[in-house]
């Protein structure tokens, strides 16, 4: 076993290799050729281990990846191929084969892959490399890499633990290094404050799972409820799904949920929202769902079109909101709790009118919006810093009243930013009022039929609450003087119908 200290050093030993090569750009570049190796030798060492217990079974062994083909085959020997032979290998359509025949590339080998052997791992194979390129230039180079993984043991349990912990750190490096791709990294306190709830046989949801934070933070959470064979099998197979359409995330997301003990992670690599949303049924729903939703995007036409007709929006957020809510059992779970969701939203969504009040009147109607929690300035920062929200909803009945809790600043800070993020132990003082939910100068309650008659407008301030405008990030303002704008248009335009003079 390789100890905690020595896979650090490895993968730090296989990251300056990697920067020599002229064909990685960063680490947008560089992460995603590790862990398309990984995955390989991951993917081998399972396929060892399986094999061994299959043939002491008395059973016939299915291989997901059949010679040459196998990471034993062509990497596994450190004197192996190298240099233009190594980087033909992968890269050609057509090239030759360690073995001396012709034969498909590995790419294109493992892109071809599919099913029909009864192996689901297959497909999830041939959809995570449909999205990788091999940008290395140096075969050289490349070859030292997949030496350097080669010492990584992906059976041990000790080591996935810390492997999977090290690349957590990496992917926020990628965050750090992706700019506007950012998106693909919610901060790890705001992820664990969320995922605090599942129950083991609960099924759990992230339909825009990124990286898989979400669904990586609920695996850790569900294992530690596990307790026998059946319950191991519940967890590994029933219980973590997710959806991501785009391929680098798609692929990092795969990675992360094997590195945490999840074998064969069941990730949809389609649009979550390609679904016409009346023909979403009971048997397509889900437990507990948590996730953080794309904001500010805008989808296509025919996105759109699986909506109702006065529900058809451009902005992602709000077709996001209105799945969630249709991917929500309407019976209560097998721990006999309700089926709930907590959900990231811009405070856009809150005070939205038109279409967004009436996604949010069906939110206040149908379902009970017990809690918003209102996040400080930089949460997100330096990606966005458009102030954010975390809706908690579950379908126990309407809403009665909605509880707010404004989550602060930390004593003497004015934000967060990129090297002081948000900590978890911030969030203790709001999960101790959870229970009680005692009003307080964090924490208010507004009546439903409050928030109803007001056109459902969910943004409401702390009536004990300062607004420091001079330290508010510009998104706020903006935000701020838009919904007044709006407020005076809905004044002046109910004057205009009291006086006759309509336009």
């Amino acid at each position: 076993m390789t100890t905690a200290q020595a896979l650090g050093s490895l993968l730090k030993s296989a990251r300056d290799i990697m920067r020599k090569d002229k064909g990685l750009n960063g680490d947008l570049d560089r992460l995603p050729l590790l862990t398309w190796i990984m995955f390989l030798k991951f993917l081998d060492d399972l396929e060892r281990q399986r094999e061994d217990e299959v043939t002491l079974a008395g059973r016939k062994f299915r291989a997901a990846i059949e010679p040459p083909y196998r990471w034993r085959d062509w990497a596994a020997n450190t004197q192996g191929i190298t240099g233009d032979e190594l980087l033909a290998f992968i890269n050609q359509d057509e090239t030759n084969l360690p073995s001396g025949k012709r034969g498909p590339g590995l790419f294109a080998y493992l892109r071809a892959l599919s099913s029909s052997n009864g192996d689901n791992r297959r497909d999830v194979v041939a959809t995570v490399f449909k999205g990788v390129d091999n940008r290395v230039k140096s075969g050289y180079l490349l070859r030292d890499v997949v030496n350097k993984i080669a010492g990584i043991h992906f059976t041990s349990s000790e080591e996935l633990h810390t492997l999977g912990a090290l690349y957590e750190s990496m992917l926020r490096e990628m965050r750090d290094a992706a700019g506007d791709s950012g998106e693909f990294y919610t901060p790890r306190a705001v992820v664990r404050f969320m995922v605090d709830d599942p129950r083991l046989g609960e099924t759990v949801l992230d339909p825009a799972s990124g990286t898989g934070g979400f669904l990586v933070e609920a695996y850790n959470h569900l294992s530690k409820q596990v307790r026998t064979v059946a319950d191991r099998k519940t967890l590994q197979s029933e219980t973590i799904t997710g959806c991501e359409p785009k391929s680098l995330p798609y692929l990092l997301c795969q990675m992360n949920l094997v590195l945490h003990g999840l074998d064969a992670p069941q990730i949809d690599p389609g649009n979550a929202l390609r679904f016409k949303l009346s023909e979403i049924g009971e048997k397509d729903r889900v437990d507990v769902i948590v996730t953080n939703p794309p904001f500010g995007g805008e989808e296509e036409k025919g996105i759109q079109g699986n909506f109702p007709d006065d529900r058809q929006t451009a902005e992602t957020a709000l077709l996001f909101l209105q799945l969630i809510m249709r991917k929500l059992r309407r019976q209560p779970t097998s721990a006999k709790r309700p089926a709930r969701a907590a959900v990231v939203v811009p405070n856009g969504t809150l005070f939205g009118d038109g279409i967004c009040a009436r996604i949010k009147e069906e939110l206040l109607k149908d379902f009970n919006l017990h809690t918003i929690v209102r996040l400080p300035n930089g949460v997100f920062a330096p990606y966005t810093g458009i102030p954010t929200n975390i809706l908690f909803f579950d379908r126990s009945g309407p809403t009665k009243h909605v509880c707010y809790y404004e989550h602060p600043l930390p004593d003497g800070r004015k934000n967060y930013t990129k090297t002081q993020p948000m900590q978890f132990d911030e969030f203790k003082p709001c999960m101790e009022w959870w229970s009680k939910r005692e009003e307080s100068d964090q924490a208010w309650k507004v009546p439903a039929k409050e928030l109803l008659a007001a056109g459902c407008n969910l943004d409401r301030k702390n009536p004990r609450g300062k607004v420091d405008f001079e330290h508010l990030p510009p998104e706020q303002l903006a935000d701020d003087i838009l919904k007044k704008e709006l407020r005076i248009a809905e004044l002046m335009k109910e004057i205009r119908q009291a006086l006759g003079t309509h336009r």
